[in-house]
Parts: C-alpha cells; structure tokens; sequence
C-alpha cells in the first residue's frame, strides 16, 4: 500500500498562501529549497515512513524542479554534488532526511529546457495538422530552426500567427465559447493575456540534473501526452536522447486492457519514456486510468 503526498508548491499555487507578500518572492531554486525543508519536517513528524521507498513526481512546470529537488535530497544524503556554497549551507541545517530509501522520480509532460521544450512547438504543431504547409514553410525560412528567439522580424511575426493570431480566432469561435459554456453576451471579444507573476525563472534546463541524477542509480520515469502542444513528445524525446544513454528495450506499445496506450522505450541508467495514447497536458488529467496503469507498473518493476 502506497502513501501518497500531495504538495501545493510553490506558495501562492493551488491552496497555498504567504502571510508576507514577500513570501511570494521565490524562485526554482528557493521553492525547491522550501520543498526540501518540508520533506524533512513532515518525515521528523511521520518517522514510521523513514523506511519506506520514496519516490518524487510532477507534472508540467513542476517537471522542471522535481530533479532539482531529487538533487537538493541527494545532497543531503551524500553532500556529493555542490550547486553552490550558499546553498550547500542550507542543505547542511537538516539532514534527518538520511534514513529515507530514496528509489527515484518521475515527471509527467515536464518542462525541461526551452531549448527542446520551445522549439518543438512548430513542428508539432504542423504535424498535428493545427497550422497549414505556408506558415510551417515561412516559420522555417525565417526562423531557421529557433522558435524561442526570433533573430529577425520576419521570424517574429510568423509566430505571433502561430501563438497568438490563431488563438484568438479560436477563442472567437461560437463552437468554442459554446463547448466551454461561456453565456452569451458575457464578453464581445476574448484575447490572449499574459500577467506577471513574482517568480524568478532561474533554472534555465533541468537535463544537467536528470544526467547526474540516473547516473548515480535513480530511476526515473519520463511520460508524454502524445497530444501535448505546451511541451511536446518531440522536444521530450530529443533532451532524452541527448543525454546519449545505451537504449535497453526499444520502442514498442504498451497496453492496457487490450489496446494500446501508448509506446515506451527504456534506456541505460533506468531511465524509462512512455507515450499516453490521446494525451494532452498533462495527460493524467485526460488519461487517468492509463496514467494509473503506467505508473503502478513502473514502481512495481514490471514492464509497462
């Protein structure tokens, strides 16, 4: 029987809240740190755990820091990777997080590194059929191959079609606000909007630690909604195979009750990736009893 902790993180999302605005003002780095400081609380509180085996898991955004905080934990167990000085001196005020039986994490339609995560967005999405063969073809030419900085104003407003144009006349559409339930005559027109939020984007790619991570004997599973536009299965799949791991059992479907999935690939260091037939992001909330399924078999050691 599994025990399960569910982590509102990092404050202000979900029920989460800061008596101090200033407890707002965190980062990847901070919250992580923060998760790691609750770890340890809720384990001094809970010891009959301390036995157990543990494992991490986010989906989306928190795909990014889970392998941070998988890090953070690692360092305080082993104190062998250094992120830097002033953060090894936080790691070193609670260490009673030493007698967990750490097995590994797993990270669901997990932002990784714009870099992967931001360019495969394009293709994608012409590969999903959303934008046509002209504005692939233009977004090509002009962008050459960089959809995350546009070098050129050409390359800009190309993806401002892509991101924003079409967006709106989706949002527009009467199918749509019907299918969402919008009452009529609740707004004359809908646009895009981008509000700030006080958090410091300042882990840039989490690859470096998924490759310290699974080389020290972590296991990690890596799964994708095969529908997903935000973070793409494509992006996913190529971080993965930068870090150049032997692969183990090649791509192949899994099932469940008979039909397929999704495919699965598992690689050196145990490191696995599954699809989620159907997928969208993330894919636990569209594909529950499939998620489920992969993942009691994944912690079970069973082949997916």
């Amino acid at each position: 029987m599994a025990s399960i902790v569910f982590l509102d993180s990092p404050v202000g999302s979900g029920f989460s809240y800061a008596r101090d605005p200033k407890g707002y003002d965190v980062g990847d780095y901070s919250s992580s740190l923060q998760v790691q400081r609750f770890l340890n609380k809720w384990f001094t509180d809970q010891p009959q755990y301390l036995s157990n085996p543990f494992y991490l898991e986010g989906d989306s955004y928190a795909g990014l820091v889970i392998p941070l905080i998988a890090h953070i934990i690692s360092e305080v167990t082993k104190l062998t990777f250094v992120i830097n000085c002033a953060m090894l001196q936080e790691l070193r005020k609670d260490r009673s997080l030493l007698l967990i039986s750490r097995q590994g994490y797993v990270v669901g339609n997990p932002m990784t590194d714009m870099k992967f995560d931001g360019n495969f967005r394009i293709p994608s999405a012409h590969g999903f059929g959303i934008i046509s063969d002209q504005i692939y073809e233009a977004a090509r030419k002009h962008c050459k191959g960089d959809y995350v900085n546009p070098a050129n104003q050409m390359c800009a407003e190309v993806l401002h079609t892509v991101n924003s144009y079409l967006a709106y006349f989706w949002m527009n559409n009467n199918l749509t606000r019907n299918a969402l339930g919008v009452k009529e005559g609740t707004t004359s027109e809908w646009i895009r909007c981008v509000k700030g939020l006080p958090y410091t984007f300042d882990l840039p790619s989490s690859i470096p630690y998924h490759l310290k991570l699974t080389r020290r004997g972590y296991r990690a599973l890596v799964y994708s909604g095969d529908h997903d536009m935000i973070v793409p299965m494509l992006g996913t799949q190529a971080w993965i195979r930068s870090l150049n791991f032997s692969v183990v059992d090649d791509w192949r479907a899994w099932h469940l009750d008979g039909q397929a999935a999704g495919f699965t690939i598992a690689y050196a260091n145990n490191l696995t990736f599954a699809t989620i037939k159907g997928g969208d992001h993330t894919a636990s909330e569209y594909r529950a009893e499939e998620c489920f399924a992969m993942a009691r078999r994944w912690l079970d050691i069973e082949p997916l």
